[in-house]
């Protein structure tokens, strides 16, 4: 299925649709960017069909939601393409990128840097936001007016604030496990500081708690799955910090505590049947 604006690694059957993993080049990183997509088989029929896109987590890549998350099966059912992509730019290699696991490739926290060397080509907010959907509804056959967008871990703290700031852009949003206030938190002032400077208004244009506290409205509920024995739950997490900060403001929010479940890819392929079914209903 090689289309315009990209190039195939690989595609294999699954589910009577087609799992194919592609690059592109990106003007936003200034480079090469590597994606894949599930079409269902409504797409292969000739039919455009919408899409969630899935933003993954620290250290994972395009290809580990497609591989673990098991949810080509409900997609293919639902009729709705799954969009997924890299966590960082990997054409490009910066001194000390790769000297820790939650900064520098695979932790590019779907933010815009503007500190030296990063801004150069960590720009994955705009990489997200405009070129991989470019690429994506202009290459397959997918309806660019009905789109969601959900993400675990890092990247549920991406699919929240996109969804946040890019009004009327996804229809619906939902996350698993997601760092719901950075800039209060380890992960987050770790990679922020590295990648936006010490000025923490600009760090507010990356944290969901913030945008929320500030009147950025998602027209819909934002839904959030979190496990009660995830490791990360008190020291990164803190879905609290959202709840209160959405009860004050007027923001709907279902959060969902899931007693038991921990930070992985187990917990993910438990409830992810529920969360396409959740965006299925909003796409229509």
């Amino acid at each position: 299925m090689a289309a315009k604006g990209h190039s195939v690694r690989s595609e294999q059957r699954a589910f009577d649709g087609v799992q194919g993993f592609y690059e592109h080049a990106s003007a936003s990183v200034g480079g090469t960017m590597r994606f894949a997509v599930y079409l269902p088989p409504q797409a292969r029929k000739g039919e455009k069909v919408p899409a969630v896109y899935y933003l993954a987590g620290l250290t994972c890549t395009e290809e580990t939601f497609a591989a673990k998350a098991g949810a080509q099966r409900v997609a293919a059912e639902l009729g709705i393409a799954l969009v997924t992509c890299d966590t960082s730019p990997r054409h490009v290699r910066y001194p000390g990128d790769d000297a820790s696991w939650d900064f520098g490739q695979g932790a590019g926290f779907y933010v815009d840097a503007t500190e030296a060397p990063w801004a150069e080509s960590y720009r994955m907010y705009s990489y997200v936001t405009r070129d991989l959907r470019e690429v994506v509804e202009g290459g397959f056959p997918i309806d660019g007016a009905r789109r969601a967008i959900m993400g675990h871990s890092m990247g549920g703290h991406g699919a929240l604030v996109i969804a946040l700031r890019e009004a009327g852009a996804y229809r619906s949003v939902s996350a698993l496990a997601p760092i719901v206030g950075p800039s209060a938190v380890p992960w987050g002032e770790k990679a922020f500081s590295g990648y936006l400077g010490s000025d923490r208004a600009a760090w507010s244009e990356y944290d969901a708690v913030a945008l929320v506290k500030r009147g950025e409205r998602f027209d819909g509920e934002l839904l959030i799955d979190q496990g009660t024995a995830d490791k990360f739950l008190d020291g990164q997490l803190q879905p609290e910090r959202l709840a209160e900060a959405c009860a004050a403001a007027g923001q709907p929010l279902s959060l969902r505590m899931r007693d038991g479940y921990d930070h992985s890819y187990y917990f993910i392929a438990t409830v992810v049947e529920e969360h396409l079914r959740h965006h299925a209903k909003a796409l229509g």
